[in-house]
């Protein structure tokens, strides 16, 4: 990835808390329980995915720069949210977890030299992953699931405007 490319990534990953927060704004807080069907997470959920998500986000970013060419262990959301019952979870504390997660990374990773950015290659299972693979996926981790909340707000919306 060229430099440039990789700024930008590394500045809007440093965004995601605030925009986070400021799409937050839009939905009230009676309808983050709301599901449109089972197989959807709510907001409530999605806050808490984005909290676990964010901690396993930093042990894998920490294990491609520390040790490199070594196994990362991957998770399975779904079976995260249903196994640790996300529903309930404080979204408060989610959100301070995810927030320091994040910020903590960013000071990381705004900082680390091009060697650093080519040696930082891992496994999972069985894939070849790059430190600026895992930026890729990161960089706009937040900003899809804002749009996923979005559509569970309209989603909403429609049920009261029947």
């Amino acid at each position: 990835m060229i430099k440039e490319d990789r700024n930008e990534k590394i500045k809007l990953f440093g965004e995601g808390y605030t925009l986070l927060i400021e799409a937050l704004k839009k939905f009230p807080k009676e309808m983050w329980i709301f599901k449109p069907s089972p197989d959807n997470w709510c907001i409530h959920e999605i806050i808490t995915h984005l909290a676990d998500s964010e901690a396993n986000a930093y042990v894998k970013c920490r294990k491609l720069i520390a040790e490199p060419n070594k196994p990362i262990a991957d998770y399975n959301q779904e079976i995260w949210a249903s196994g640790l019952n996300y529903m309930n979870h404080d979204t408060k504390n989610a959100l301070e977890l995810f927030r320091l997660l994040r910020c903590t990374t960013h000071d990381l990773i705004k900082s680390l030299s091009e060697s650093i950015w080519i040696k930082s290659v891992g496994h999972i299972e069985n894939s070849i992953v790059t430190l600026d693979d895992w930026l890729d996926l990161y960089s706009v981790h937040v900003t899809g699931h804002i749009h996923q909340m979005e559509r569970r707000y309209n989603e909403w919306l429609k049920t009261r405007n029947q």
